[in-house]
């Protein structure tokens, strides 16, 4: 079985549902794999997303393959690809934020995947544009409102 290899995807604990992008789904060759089909997602921020269908992935995660299902969605997200729990259920993972790992358990004991804090430190750095405007002393900005009530 041959892979291809997707960089930048999150396990997302807190997801209700794997997703991929579509842009993903066309850079690796698979248009034709993909099942027709219309849900709505929400989002953390109730903002809603309608898949463009789903498609039946082989995940390889340290030698352990398993065939995950993704919805499909057009939108623009940081990953390329979120695995959440029903990966993590199917896995039988446990997932540490805190820890940046992963555990779960092969018949030769525990995998441990750690995570790639480089990179998503990099992923999350914030870039300064434009330089930071002075900001004006308390006592002025006091007396600006005191001013503007007095109006």
């Amino acid at each position: 079985m041959v892979f291809l290899e997707v960089k930048r995807i999150l396990i997302d604990p807190g997801s209700s549902a794997n997703i991929i992008r579509w842009k993903v789904v066309d850079q690796l060759g698979l248009l034709d794999q993909i099942v027709p089909a219309a849900r709505v997602l929400n989002g953390f921020n109730m903002a809603c997303e309608t898949t463009k269908g789903e498609i039946t992935l082989p995940v390889n995660t340290a030698g352990t393959v398993r065939q995950t299902k993704f919805y499909i969605i057009e939108g623009e997200m940081r990953y390329n690809a979120f695995l959440g729990r029903p990966w993590v259920h199917d896995m039988r993972a446990v997932p540490s934020t805190l820890h940046q790992m992963l555990k779960f358990l092969i018949p030769e004991g525990v995998k441990i995947v750690h995570g790639e804090q480089p990179a998503a430190r990099e992923m999350f750095a914030v870039e300064e544009a434009a330089p930071r405007s002075k900001a004006l002393p308390l006592k002025a900005v006091e007396e600006s409102v005191e001013d503007r009530d007095a109006k």
